[in-house]
């Protein structure tokens, strides 16, 4: 079921990564090259799928957001064509490609291509998951880390590794590099659709923080909070979470 479009998830999501790989190369520095990177994967992916799957709805972080998808239900393509700008820009690897379908507002078809690692991680052949490190490793924000991140992780015994993208740090928990991702700052739904399809295909716990699903296709893409674990730490972190009494956002 649905193999045409985890197969083609994969694909677009990697001929993207090819295609910014290929624009690093050039000319183009700093600002320039992350605008010019958000455009030209978000046009070949809108392509993409207008040519595999026309009658689709298709949400990407580049488009208008003024029109809303109308309702939850049904088929909708949820892409980031570029997740990262800025550690694509300064030449990292920390980056990522997101194409994501949701059905009836739950993500299960996704491919993360993590272009500069030369992988893509799809929902067709999800990683095994890993066994847990001692002690855990939880993946914070380089550049504004939350505060509750320290109190988790003290919690959990764990320590914290800083990473770029939110695309690069669910990845790293699907591909065992990591444990915990706890996201509580506020992103939008093309932040991590397609990680998350990608992570419950694994058998990663992925929800909100209070625990309930993550749903997307919404009339609203802000999607407030997020946590992706291994599933043996899934009620550590939790009840670490809601030991903590100081405010999640900020």
């Amino acid at each position: 079921m649905l193999n045409e479009e985890h197969s083609a998830a994969v694909e677009m999501a990697g001929e993207a990564g090819e295609v910014l790989l290929a624009l690093r190369g050039g000319s183009l520095t700093g600002k320039a090259l992350g605008h010019e990177g958000d455009q030209r994967s978000h046009r070949l992916l809108l392509e993409r799928l207008s040519e595999r799957f026309p009658d689709d709805r298709v949400r990407s972080e580049e488009a208008d957001q003024s029109e809303a998808l109308g309702q939850e239900s049904g088929r909708v393509w949820i892409i980031d064509p570029l997740d990262g700008t800025r550690e694509y820009s300064e030449g990292r690897e920390d980056w990522a490609v997101h194409v994501a379908m949701a059905i009836d507002g739950q993500a299960v078809v996704g491919a993360v291509a993590l272009p500069s690692l030369g992988l893509v991680l799809g929902t067709g052949s999800p990683p095994p998951i890993a066994a847990a490190a001692t002690p855990p490793r939880v993946v914070v924000s380089r550049s504004r880390p939350p505060a509750f991140v320290p109190f988790v992780a003290e919690r959990l015994g764990g320590v914290t590794v800083p990473m770029g993208s939110a695309g690069a740090k669910i990845a790293a928990v699907i591909r065992g590099e990591a444990e915990v991702y706890v996201h509580a700052g506020g992103q939008y739904e093309w932040d991590s659709a397609a990680p998350v399809a990608v992570a419950l295909a694994s058998g990663l716990h992925a929800s909100r923080i209070d625990g309930s699903p993550l749903r997307y296709s919404q009339p609203d893409p802000w999607l407030p909070d997020l946590v992706v674990c291994h599933p043996t730490l899934t009620d550590a972190v939790m009840a670490a979470l809601a030991a903590f009494d100081g405010p999640m956002a900020g």
